[in-house]
């Protein structure tokens, strides 16, 4: 938990669960270790624990969701999967010697769970 002094006032501020769950894994591991298990270095790993980290932390906690808190999306193409396997399907390249890849490419363009969606305005 945090503190806060506003006004006089002192306002406690919870911690997300998925933060609590990197900070955690991260004291009982290391955070070299966990952000390779992330797909993240280091440095990113203590930029979000000190939330400071300037990239897009949506996505870093998207990632801690899946890989550590089981939250899972419905693929139209696999099926359930754990959110950070979403995320790591719709980074890689496209690519025409799989099957399954070629359909996640595809998929992946107007999936809702995408940030790669073809036709929308930022």
């Amino acid at each position: 938990m945090q503190n806060e002094i506003n006004a006089g006032l002192v306002i406690i501020k919870e911690e997300s669960k998925w933060l609590q769950e990197l900070r955690w894994r991260c004291e009982k591991s290391s955070q070299q270790k966990i952000g390779k298990e992330l797909g993240y270095s280091a440095a990113v790993i203590n930029q979000v624990l000190k939330g400071t980290y300037k990239g897009d932390v949506e996505k870093v906690e998207i990632k801690i969701r899946g890989a550590y808190l089981g939250e899972t999306v419905g693929c139209p193409v696999i099926g359930e999967l754990e959110k950070n396997i979403c995320i790591e399907n719709q980074q890689r390249e496209f690519s025409p010697t799989n099957s399954t890849r070629v359909k996640l490419y595809r998929a992946c363009q107007t999936c809702p769970h995408s940030d790669n969606r073809k036709g929308e305005v930022a």
